[in-house]
């Protein structure tokens, strides 16, 4: 089954599974209702899952970053965490703005350590944290990692991002500049760290993520990109809300919404994937980084 086949609807029904709306006999028997040229449920969910062997962009071996996988306290989480942290190379290396890159829900899945490698290409120092790091780790597959990350208490994979960017942004090799960025639980979360951290964090840029309780947004103090899918709205139903209050409280922020776009066009491992607006997503993604940054 091409994308080009893949019904909207089915879409939708997907991404009410991923986020635990539905369970999965109730999205199977929904789904091949759907499905055009599918003859088994294997079929279905082997062309919706990702395929990260086909999607990776930037080599974990290639010569302009350096990469390596790092343990760091987080006393009011899980006590350690584990992460990925990516530096970009060259001849007059020196320290970098950091960037957080946080993982849906499901890990730190091969994708995003790609999206962490692509942050260190354009000069910044990535740290992609595992949420699942107290139930061993990012598994191998996302709907054991949807399902492991459920059963971890929200306040402490808080806990565990904040330890994430307290890490980052002390490191010898950060200028102590930073930046966050996410993708659905992680745009979320990036929401979330931006009222945390106050003026801690310089820019945030969340992907189709959920939008914290209006009462919060004044502490916000970082610049804010927001990112949004057209066809998501179980998420954009929280933007008019949130808008209000950022303009109430003053703060700085622009937002774009994709014009046709599904929940997690940004991802290319995956048949959401919209490859003018994520191309388009990225490039902004960069160039604010760089203007709230690197000043």
């Amino acid at each position: 089954m091409s994308d080009q086949k893949i019904d909207s609807r089915l879409f939708e029904l997907y991404d009410k599974y991923c986020h635990g709306y539905m369970e999965r006999r109730e999205f199977m028997q929904k789904a091949m209702a759907l499905a055009v040229g599918v003859t088994s449920a294997a079929a279905l969910i082997e062309s919706l899952l990702p395929d990260y062997a086909k999607a990776q962009m930037i080599s974990f071996t290639d010569e302009r970053i350096r990469g390596e996988y790092v343990t760091y306290p987080s006393p009011r989480g899980s006590g350690t965490m584990r992460g990925y942290l990516v530096r970009p190379m060259g001849p007059n290396e020196r320290p970098a703005a950091g960037v957080l890159v946080i993982h849906e829900n499901r890990g730190l899945n091969p994708h995003i350590e790609d999206v962490a490698r692509r942050a260190a290409i354009e000069g910044f120092l990535a740290l992609a944290p595992d949420g699942l790091t107290p139930v061993g780790g990012y598994p191998g597959n996302d709907d054991a990692g949807r399902a492991l990350q459920s059963q971890i208490e929200p306040e402490q994979l808080k806990q565990d991002m904040l330890a994430s960017a307290q890490f980052l942004q002390s490191h010898s090799d950060c200028t102590g500049a930073l930046g966050a960025t996410g993708f659905c639980w992680g745009g979320g979360m990036t929401n979330t760290l931006a009222v945390e951290l106050g003026a801690r964090l310089r820019a945030g840029v969340p992907f189709y993520g959920g939008q914290p309780a209006s009462d919060d947004v004044s502490k916000i103090s970082a610049a804010m990109l927001i990112q949004y899918a057209e066809n998501d709205p179980r998420i954009n139903a929280g933007w008019p809300d949130y808008e209000a209050a950022l303009k109430a409280d003053s703060v700085d922020y622009q937002m774009y919404m994709y014009p046709g776009t599904q929940h997690g066009f940004h991802n290319n491992s995956t048949p959401r994937y919209d490859e003018a607006a994520a191309n388009l997503a990225w490039e902004r993604t960069m160039a604010f980084f760089r203007e709230h940054l690197n000043s």
